[in-house]
């Protein structure tokens, strides 16, 4: 997983002029990708993780059912995370067309927003760690919290990483390039962040069927 994570990275800081160029332009009769290496690379790394957050998923359930789990209450600022992650992805959805049409400012602000409603989830998910330790759940012998804690700061760290990507583009975006050097950029980060939204949907399903 961390080899993927550095090859996409690498990539996509250091993506050249053919990258940003169609799947048609990239091969057109030679044999080779139909699709850009960073997004090939994408794909992968998005198998990986579904494959990680599907396993530790499975060891959630596997854990809660042995004696010395603890019921946690959740924090009601998971809903408004939720809703904020939402206006994430459709805040990098907006970006994403409005790149596909050439709309160099719509683009800047729709990057800017992605990027502040993301940073907002981020610190609302601090926010519930805070209340969960406050109410008296942080315990090195409560598995639950431990577990909600992993779950929660694994999705987080992906997230970051996302916001690396997204910090490159924006930065270019500022500058003033021409949309066709951030249009790759931004449909990497569109289909990141709407990976990520449905992996949260999932783990808060979860969650909040397993607490009270």
């Amino acid at each position: 997983m961390a080899i993927v994570v550095w090859w996409l990275v690498r990539h996509t800081l250091n993506v050249s002029p053919w990258m940003e160029q169609t799947p048609a332009e990239v091969a057109r009769g030679n044999g080779e990708l139909a699709l850009p290496p960073v997004q090939v690379g994408l794909g992968a790394f998005l198998a990986v993780a579904t494959s990680l957050f599907a396993l530790l998923i499975s060891a959630y359930h596997m854990r809660m059912v042995e004696e010395d789990w603890t019921t946690l209450t959740l924090p009601r600022v998971l809903w408004l995370n939720t809703g904020v992650l939402i206006l994430a992805s459709v805040a990098m959805q907006w970006t994403r067309v409005a790149a596909r049409r050439e709309q160099m400012d719509s683009v800047k602000k729709g990057l800017l927003a992605g990027g502040a409603f993301t940073f907002a989830f981020l610190a609302g998910q601090l926010w519930a760690w805070q209340q969960l330790n406050a109410s008296g759940h942080f315990s090195s012998a409560n598995p639950a919290y431990a577990f909600f804690v992993l779950l929660t700061a694994l999705h987080g760290m992906h997230l970051l990483g996302g916001l690396c990507v997204w910090a490159r583009a924006t930065a270019r975006a500022l500058r003033g390039v021409a949309v066709g050097k951030v249009r790759l950029s931004v449909e990497l980060c569109t289909v990141y962040w709407h990976y990520l939204l449905l992996v949260w949907a999932v783990l808060f399903a979860v969650l909040l069927n397993t607490h009270s």
